[in-house]
C-alpha cells in the first residue's frame, strides 16, 4: 500500500478504496461508495457539484482526498483520470466481471470463475506494498519462531502456511482455538513473529492475538483485505489482498485465491534467500513422510 502520507498513484486508487472501505466514517464510505460505483462521471464533477450529489460538505471531500495523500480535489480528480484511461485501454473482457445467470453453460461459468481469479490476484499485486513484504521475509528468515492465527476459513490459510513454511525449514505452527491463540502469543518473544489472517480485518479474535503477540515483543503481521482494520492496527506489518468478486463467489474462491497467492509469494522469496537449504529441508521432510514397509 502507499504511505498514508504520499498520494495514492494513478492505478492503484479505486482498489486502494475498496480496501478502505471498512475504516471510513459513515460520509467517507458515501464518498466513496459513488467514486467507485461513478468514477468516470467523478472527474467531470467540480467539488460544489460532487458535494450536491452525495449530500457531503465541501470540506468532507476536502478531508476524504487528503486522507488518499491529495492536497485537495483536483489533484485526486487528476489521478483518477490517469487512471481510468489506463483502465479504459485495457482490452479485457467485460464477459469475466459477469455474474452467473441461467442460460450458461459448464464453460461459460468457467471462464467467468477465472475472470473472478485473475481480477483478485490482479488487485492484489496492486495494493501489496512489495517493500513491506519484503521486510516480512527478512523477519520471517531470521525468526526463532513463527506462530500464525485464523480463525474460521482464516484458520484454513493458516494451516496451509503452517504447512508451506515447515517445508523449508521455519520452526511454524498455526492456531485457530482462540484460548491456544491467546495463550501462545502471550508467550512469544522478540525475536518470533506472528501473523495474524482476517479478510474483513475484524476478527476479535485473531486481532486480540496479534495484540498480545505485539505487547510480547514479537514482530507482528496483518494479512487482510480491509486498510485500517482493527487487525492492521495492531500490526507492525500490513499485506492486503484482493477482494474483487462479485456475488459469484461471496468469499469462498476469490478471497482464498489472493490470501494464498500472497503466501506463495512469501514462501517464493523465503526460498530464493537460500534455495540449497530450502531444497535440503524440503527432501528431509519428504523422506520424513515416507514410511518404511513392514518386513
Amino acid at each position: 500500500m502507499e504511505s498514508p502520507n504520499s498520494p495514492v498513484k494513478a492505478g492503484k486508487i479505486l482498489d486502494t478504496l475498496g480496501a478502505m472501505q471498512s475504516s471510513l466514517t459513515r460520509v467517507g464510505q458515501r464518498i466513496a461508495h459513488y467514486i467507485m460505483t461513478s468514477p468516470h462521471r467523478v472527474t467531470q464533477l467540480s467539488i460544489a457539484d460532487l458535494s450536491q450529489e452525495i449530500n457531503a460538505g465541501e470540506a468532507s471531500v476536502i478531508r476524504f482526498c487528503r486522507q488518499l495523500g491529495y492536497k485537495g480535489f483536483q489533484n485526486f480528480k487528476m489521478e483518477l483520470a490517469i487512471e481510468l484511461a489506463m483502465v479504459d485501454s485495457d482490452d479485457s473482457s467485460t464477459l469475466l466481471d459477469a455474474e452467473v445467470v441461467e442460460n450458461d453453460d459448464a464453460h461459460t461459468i468457467g471462464l467467468k470463475l477465472q475472470g473472478v481469479i485473475a481480477n483478485v490476484l490482479s488487485e492484489t499485486l496492486n495494493l501489496l506494498d512489495m517493500h513491506q513484504v519484503e521486510q516480512v521475509v527478512d523477519a520471517l528468515y531470521a525468526c526463532n519462531s513463527a506462530y500464525i492465527f485464523g480463525v474460521g476459513a482464516s484458520g484454513i490459510t493458516a494451516e496451509e502456511m503452517k504447512h508451506k513454511l515447515m517445508r523449508i525449514g521455519l520452526r511454524v505452527d498455526a492456531l485457530t482455538n482462540n484460548h491456544f491463540m491467546y495463550m501462545q502469543a502471550s508467550l512469544l518473544k522478540p525475536g518470533d513473529v506472528a501473523v495474524g489472517i482476517s479478510h474483513s480485518g475484524h476478527s476479535p479474535e485473531t486481532t486480540h492475538a496479534l495484540h498480545l503477540a505485539k505487547e510480547a515483543g514479537a514482530t507482528t503481521v496483518a494479512l487482510t483485505h480491509n486498510l485500517g482494520s482493527p487487525l492492521s492496527k495492531v500490526a507492525d506489518f500490513t499485506l492486503i489482498n484482493g477482494n474483487r468478486q462479485g456475488r459469484l463467489q461471496g468469499d469462498s474462491i476469490g478471497t482464498k485465491t489472493a490470501q494464498l497467492f500472497v503466501l506463495d509469494l512469501i514462501y517464493t522469496l523465503l526460498v530464493q534467500k537460500d534455495p540449497e537449504q530450502a531444497k535440503a529441508n524440503k527432501l528431509r521432510t519428504m523422506d520424513a513422510l515416507t514410511v518404511p514397509r513392514q518386513a
